[in-house]
């Protein structure tokens, strides 16, 4: 399974700690890795400041990993491009962010990438991740059996 990160967070632990935490986008992707090669599941991460590198990432996963995790950070509000390279990937993609974006200012509250995700896991913190590889990884167990 894929995990992506998106613009900023790779300060995890240092921005804005009393709305994102104080672990670090390190601990949060060994979180879930544990999680998922517990369940059988490889997990490779990327994290980029960039859209197009997450776009090339989400495009080379296609027929590759069997799921996709995303952060997306403020891309989530106004990325299309994003939105519709997932809308061409081949399997479950699960929506993740540590804070809740619609209990926020009021330009977060759009997510273009909610649309094309199975589920949204929001405002749980690091244990959202441990959620979104959950519900992941029990939608590609569904889609086997």
């Amino acid at each position: 399974m894929l995990l992506l990160s998106g613009p900023n967070l790779n300060l995890l632990g240092d921005r804005e700690p009393e709305i994102y935490g104080t672990e670090s986008l390190m601990d949060h992707v060994g979180t879930a890795r544990e999680r998922a090669q517990d369940k059988g599941f490889d997990l490779e991460h990327i994290q980029s400041n960039h859209e197009g590198d997450l776009i090339d990432a989400i495009h080379a996963a296609r027929k590759r990993v069997a799921s996709i995790v995303i952060n997306a950070g403020a891309l989530t509000h106004y990325s299309w491009s994003l939105h519709d390279a997932l809308s061409a990937y081949d399997g479950p993609v699960v929506e993740l962010h540590l804070s809740d974006p619609k209990k926020r200012e009021p330009w977060r509250h759009l997510s273009v990438i909610e649309p094309v995700a199975i589920s949204s896991v929001v405002g749980k913190g690091g244990a959202g991740y441990l959620e979104a590889i959950d519900i992941a990884i029990n939608a590609c167990s569904a889609t086997d059996g």
